[in-house]
């Protein structure tokens, strides 16, 4: 399945065309540069957000090493600073905990407000003035 067969022209969480997260390091769940979705996406990739070193650190206490590189998944392992289409459900146990990192509202998929709250996601907006 590709993203267009989910539902056509995926849109972001303000309603716009689904802007690129990041292509250096490559992300999405499709590895297309863009938190496209579909039904396969069980984790929800559809977040793009700025990462830090609090937050890497964060999701590696909870199971998910983002740091370490992974080259037999072609994963190089993500930095502060790097882009990346990040699981809904982790943002928001990461704001939870204080810990979330800034996103882009313009390549943040709505299928994430299914997870969040839009007025969350402004308040760690780097794309909303």
């Amino acid at each position: 399945m590709k993203p267009e067969d989910f539902g056509g022209v995926q849109r972001n969480v303000l309603g716009g065309p689904l802007g690129r997260c990041s292509d250096k390091p490559l992300t999405g769940f499709f590895r297309d540069g863009c938190c496209n979705t579909s039904e396969e996406d069980i984790g929800s990739h559809t977040l793009c957000v700025v990462l830090t070193t609090e937050f890497l650190q964060f999701s590696k206490q909870r199971g998910n090493d983002l740091s370490t590189p992974r080259p037999e998944f072609d994963f190089p392992g993500l930095k502060p600073g790097d882009r990346w289409c990040l699981c809904a459900a982790r943002w928001r146990e990461a704001l939870q905990g204080g810990m979330a990192p800034r996103v882009v509202l313009n390549a943040c998929n709505e299928q994430s407000l299914e997870v969040v709250n839009l007025d969350d996601l402004k308040r760690f907006a780097i794309d909303l003035n």
